[in-house]
């Protein structure tokens, strides 16, 4: 997500938006895959958001279709995990990772906060950003290859788990009572519109699916898959605090962060044991 998309037009109170309108949100939003956003609103947004994981979902499956599919060619793990996370860096154009790169630069630059919204808003990345930036994807790529490693469909498992708890920071980001640190951009759009019992929802909704995908390989493997998804918006929810604290409220660079620090420490979690 990013802050070059003007703010949304006001709606009557009260009015909803459809689940497909919501979708296309997600979709058109969040992933560069064909979908016309029909509605941009704050009810869009609202429905938009909440169905985020439903975006991350379909990402992690193509992500893993191609590492799974270069595993079977002979490519090796470390060769597949590379390029499963290409996979949602090129169907993102890379948004989510620009936008961790930024935030690092905003928060490490020690600058009152219209400074460092100033900093993450310029084209090029600091050194903050670059070793932030770098770090996340070895992590990635090394978690990534030790799961394949072991098995295929542990790693195909991590990745869609991550993937999904990635946009799903996002959702708890959106809640209501997290203000946008913008009065325009993309953060401000989506910032405060998933009522907290929709997030909560939504939320309860991943750590069942998570758990019930991770029983096919035993009890062990579904406590796992439930432990990354809670220890991943941990820290996704710690960070978050921390950029509003720092920026005075959440910006599209921030929603970025959020997701790549969800999936980096979701697939950490699911390379042990």
């Amino acid at each position: 997500m990013t802050d070059s998309i003007d703010d949304p037009e006001p709606a009557p109170p009260g009015e909803r938006a459809s689940l497909p309108d919501g979708i296309r949100f997600a979709f058109g939003t969040l992933t560069v895959l064909p979908a016309r956003i029909t509605r941009w609103d704050r009810p869009a947004a609202r429905t938009g958001m909440a169905c985020a994981p439903l975006a991350g979902l379909v990402l992690g499956l193509l992500a893993a279709l191609a590492g799974t599919l270069l595993l079977a060619l002979g490519g090796g793990a470390l060769l597949a995990a590379s390029l499963t996370v290409a996979v949602p860096a090129a169907l993102t154009r890379a948004l989510h990772l620009d936008g961790l790169a930024d935030t690092a630069d905003g928060l490490g630059s020690a600058k009152p906060a219209e400074s460092a919204l100033r900093i993450m808003k310029q084209s090029d990345i600091g050194p903050f950003g670059v070793v932030t930036l770098v770090l996340a994807l070895l992590v990635q790529v090394a978690a990534l290859a030790h799961a394949y490693a072991d098995d295929w469909t542990r790693g195909a498992l991590a990745v869609v788990t991550a993937a999904v708890v990635g946009r799903l920071a996002m959702t708890l980001a959106s809640r209501d009572g997290v203000p946008a640190a913008r009065p325009e951009g993309l953060g401000a759009a989506v910032a405060g519109v998933v009522p907290r019992r929709t997030a909560a929802a939504v939320t309860a909704l991943v750590l069942v699916l998570a758990g019930l995908a991770g029983l096919a390989a035993g009890p062990l493997a579904a406590v796992r898959q439930v432990a990354a998804v809670l220890l991943a918006l941990l820290v996704a929810e710690l960070l978050l605090r921390r950029c509003v604290r720092r920026f005075d409220g959440v910006t599209g660079d921030v929603f970025g962060a959020l997701c790549e620090s969800a999936v980096t420490t979701a697939l950490v979690v699911l390379a042990l044991g």
